[in-house]
């Protein structure tokens, strides 16, 4: 690979995670968007929130370029986990949007600077803080690829929708009862290891 090529490499397979992120939305209600469906708070508009700051951060400020707009939640200075929830009154809308103009925001930073763009990340230690653009692209590849896991496990959990991306689920193409069965099968297996194991208070077959 020469030139810009690596990141027309890295821009597809991280464009690929931000639509994934924005796919998981579809379909449901303003509750269901906003539901914490883990012990934590997991949402799917809060991942969505989350991203927002996470790339206007790391493709805007780090390169010089900030974004043009505000993202309060992206202030240190805030309380915790104010990115990772919606309030009511920040829609869907407003939520969505805002990450579609951030990426393309940062697809310009990387359009302008290259590969080879050189940053400074100031929250990371000081041996590493000194970045380029390629080595940023590949942060937030893994970050968001993280977020659109975990996604995927909380739409699963709010309708029992799972899958990759529009198009391409990656699920064999089976019905509804081969995977009742499946589970079955994966509970029966994990009970018998847990017994075999000798763990107090594993279930019994």
């Amino acid at each position: 690979m020469t030139g810009k090529e690596p990141t027309t490499v890295l821009l597809r397979y991280l464009q690929g995670a931000r639509e994934t992120m924005l796919w998981k939305l579809d379909g449901l209600s303003e509750y269901d968007v906003r539901r914490p469906m883990t012990p934590t708070g997991t949402s799917l508009l809060g991942l969505v929130k989350h991203l927002v700051g996470v790339e206007s951060d790391y493709l805007g400020s780090v390169f010089g370029r900030p974004f043009g707009e505000p993202v309060p939640w992206a202030d240190p200075d805030v309380a915790p986990n104010t990115d990772m929830w919606a309030t009511p009154d920040e829609s869907r809308e407003y939520v969505v949007g805002l990450y579609r103009r951030v990426w393309a925001h940062g697809d310009t930073t990387v359009a302008e600077l290259g590969p080879d763009g050189t940053g400074r990340v100031g929250w990371w230690p000081e041996e590493r803080a000194e970045v380029t653009v390629f080595q940023v692209l590949v942060h937030l590849i893994a970050e968001t690829d993280r977020h659109a896991g975990h996604a995927d496990v909380v739409r699963e959990l709010i309708d029992g929708a799972a899958g990759l991306g529009p198009g391409n689920d990656n699920l064999p193409a089976v019905e509804q009862h081969w995977w009742e069965q499946y589970r079955g099968r994966l509970e029966r297996a994990a009970r018998e290891a847990g017994a075999a194991a000798g763990e107090a208070g594993a279930p019994q077959r």
